[in-house]
């Protein structure tokens, strides 16, 4: 099955010149859902993870489903405010300006391997920054994975560790 042909294309969103790659058409097709999931699991659990973290917000999208379909734990990186508890956050540049990331400060044993999941990679900043941040609390991050990558962007260049996804645009 070309997964492609479940993902729609939307010009100028969220802005003029963004060429938006909506997964939700996709999420609603059940085989295409299934296949998906199917090669994540396939892709992510080569690294033997513990724990899978998803970005917010449509990292949670596929991170928990596959969590549990590998049999592992899920936590979430959210924007600042959106976690209860104690957190630990990380700022992080972005193009135009900076970002926070946050975890719960009790989400991750230390040595614990946990596998970042997000729908998508792009210039890659965010993704980084959850990787460094999971590191703070001393977890072993032995990969990151995404639905789709903009391969036209590099943003793997700035991932420290190996990434994979199942769709790659090129432009």
């Amino acid at each position: 099955m070309d997964l492609k042909d479940h993902i729609r294309s939307i010009p100028d969103f969220p802005k003029p010149g963004i060429l938006f790659y909506d997964i939700s058409t996709l999420l609603r097709h059940a085989d295409a859902w299934q296949v998906a999931m199917g090669r994540l699991a396939k892709m992510v659990r080569a690294y033997h993870p513990d724990v899978l973290a998803g970005i917010e917000s449509r990292g949670f999208l596929l991170a928990a489903p596959l969590a549990l379909k590998l049999g592992c734990g899920f936590v979430m990186l959210r924007k600042p405010g959106k976690l209860p508890g104690a957190t630990v956050t990380l700022d992080y540049a972005l193009e135009y300006g900076t970002d926070r990331l946050e975890v719960q400060a009790d989400a991750i044993e230390p040595g614990q391997r946990v596998v970042v999941v997000d729908d998508l990679l792009a210039t890659g900043g965010t993704m980084a920054a959850g990787i460094a941040l999971l590191r703070k609390l001393g977890a072993e991050v032995p990969a990151a994975a995404a639905l789709i990558e903009l391969t036209f962007l590099h943003g793997r260049d700035k991932l420290n560790v190996p990434f994979s996804s199942l769709l790659s645009y090129d432009s």
